[in-house]
């Protein structure tokens, strides 16, 4: 067999089905894996470049089905700290999406901007950008190294047909909302997400969300959902989950599985068996998590949605007026108020992402701390802080339960992602802290998991990050190391594969991930980013 681009000799190969490992080498040819060959059965001198891999791990690439990496991919286009864990195609969505532009969406990158304006070539391009799939497009065009693909955020669909405002829409509105849906399942999206604690997610009701997702079933695509509640109400938003997944059709898939908060981390079994019996039933329903017990988000999700309202929400929150309703709503233990202080505690709340100087005092500080140091009640300080920063300011929240994880992770529908971007230390830490999920997410199963706890086998592991996901996503090419499939390939050592990333010293790039391969390109060699950007869009099963 001549004429081969890279042999990789003597490691077990993990297809990524969940099936044993066995001996192998592994064949590619220009974008696409030529063959598994019997251990030994291809001459070295028949292949233009050889890895010889003994004692390590051959494995198709990881798939993250919650990728942040749409802001940090138009900065720099190697997705460093997601190409080094082993990450071959990133799926995007959750929450905006810059495209399509039009309706009331007509500034797709408004707050997008990083502080330094280097995307700001994007900005100028982005309101250009009328149908969901030229923004990937562009991605690929310009260069990225990991494949890139994406949902449509409801986020964003909402604001094309009603702008921020609140309440249900009305007949017109839904009939666009339909129209672009369809018009994005064809470009080439997965489905559709709703982060539904977000605003203008949070302004939509069950019955729309139904309306969208008929549209996504008919080109057989999926629900994807950060559920309404997460904490002690995380049954009801579950059911409401089940519901939409029941009237519209469409599969439904939960991002980042969690009970968040003490008071709810009893329900997490409860949460599994409703799963586990909805499927028994013929319901089609799965979900994802990261590995960590704190969860990261804006320093705004301690403020109710409602502030949101009209886009508005700086200029809201800085009316005496709305002050007075927040410190009404935020401290009754009587009120609808969901916000994470609550859920959280102001004590497992650390504000990560502050940009002005006089604030660099409180980075890596609990809200309590800072409280203290501030001499301020607490929804004070939350609200002069946001006024002052005028940005979502990155925060992490020290919400679940360990024993809730090793729970979930074992589950066989339950698959790994990482609900974080890609960045490069270079250009990351400058800027501060951020949650070490988007370093370590898929070493971190790897190791604490499979190597020190033995929850799961290394097989199954990589099945969570890979097989299942591509399945999840209908992707047919991808997610399996089969004769034919696109040459997404890692390797990496079991014996020393591992995040090094912490909550203090998040701006660690994970080790043991030693060659990484996308369409047959070289991206890692020897644990180093190549600088190569081979990836493409890679698109949903309603594409035309």
């Amino acid at each position: 067999m001549n004429n081969i681009d890279t042999l990789i000799r003597g490691a077990r190969v993990i297809d990524g089905t969940g099936n044993p490992w066995k001996y192998g080498d592994v064949l590619i040819r220009g974008d696409r894996i030529l063959d598994v060959a019997a251990p030994g059965s291809v001459p070295v001198e028949n292949a233009a470049s050889v890895i010889q891999a003994d004692g390590k791990i051959v494995c198709p690439g990881f798939i993250d089905i919650q990728s942040h990496s749409i802001v940090p991919l138009m900065r720099d286009g190697r997705c460093v700290s997601k190409i080094t864990q082993g990450v071959t195609t990133e799926i995007m969505g959750e929450g905006w999406t810059p495209a399509p532009a039009g309706g009331r969406f007509t500034d797709p990158m408004s707050g997008r901007l990083l502080a330094d304006g280097d995307v700001g070539e994007w900005a100028e391009i982005a309101p250009g950008w009328t149908r969901f799939r030229h923004w990937l497009e562009a991605m690929e065009s310009t260069g990225v190294s990991p494949n890139v693909g994406s949902y449509l955020a409801g986020g964003s669909l909402r604001r094309y047909g009603c702008g921020m405002d609140p309440g249900p829409a009305g007949e017109k509105q839904l009939d666009v909302m339909r129209r672009v849906m369809a018009e994005a399942m064809e470009d080439g999206a997965f489905g559709i997400t709703y982060a539904l604690i977000y605003p203008p997610d949070s302004f939509v009701g069950t019955d729309e969300i139904v309306e969208v997702c008929k549209v996504v079933a008919e080109y057989h695509g999926t629900y994807i959902t950060h559920m309404r509640s997460e904490d002690e109400h995380i049954l009801s938003g579950l059911a409401e989950a089940m519901e939409i997944g029941d009237r519209s059709g469409a599969p439904v898939e939960i991002y980042h599985l969690k009970a968040t908060g003490q008071a709810s981390w009893h329900l997490m079994p409860e949460v599994i068996e409703r799963i586990e019996n909805a499927r028994a039933r013929g319901m089609d329903i799965t979900a994802d998590m990261y590995p960590y017990i704190a969860s990261g988000t804006g320093f705004s999700a301690i403020i109710p949605t409602w502030v949101a309202e009209g886009g508005q929400f700086f200029e809201n929150l800085a009316k005496p007026e709305v002050r007075e309703r927040l410190h009404r709503e935020m401290t009754d233990p009587e009120s609808d108020y969901t916000g994470r202080a609550r859920s959280a505690g102001i004590e497992n709340i650390m504000p990560v992402g502050f940009q002005l100087p006089e604030n660099q005092p409180y980075v890596g500080k609990r809200l309590s701390e800072i409280v203290e140091m501030r001499n301020e009640h607490w929804v004070d300080t939350v609200i002069n802080l946001l006024i002052s920063e005028r940005q979502g300011t990155a925060t992490i929240y020290f919400m679940m339960d360990e024993d809730n994880l090793r729970m979930q992770i074992q589950r066989p529908w339950v698959k790994v992602s990482s609900d974080a971007g890609g960045v490069d230390a270079s250009w990351a830490e400058p800027e501060g802290p951020l949650h070490p999920r988007g370093y370590g997410t898929f070493p971190r199963v790897l190791r604490k998991y499979v190597r020190e706890e033995g929850l799961l086998t290394w097989e199954d592991a990589i099945r969570k990050m890979t097989s299942s996901v591509a399945d999840r996503l209908s992707i047919k090419d991808r997610g399996l190391l089969r004769a034919g499939m696109m040459a997404d390939v890692v390797v990496f050592d079991p014996e020393t594969v591992a995040d090094n990333a912490t909550f203090e010293q998040p701006h660690q790039l994970s080790s043991g991930i030693e060659h990484v391969f996308v369409n047959g390109t070289a991206v890692v060699q020897d644990g180093q980013h190549t600088g190569a950007t081979p990836g493409r869009f890679v698109k949903g099963p309603g594409a035309t």
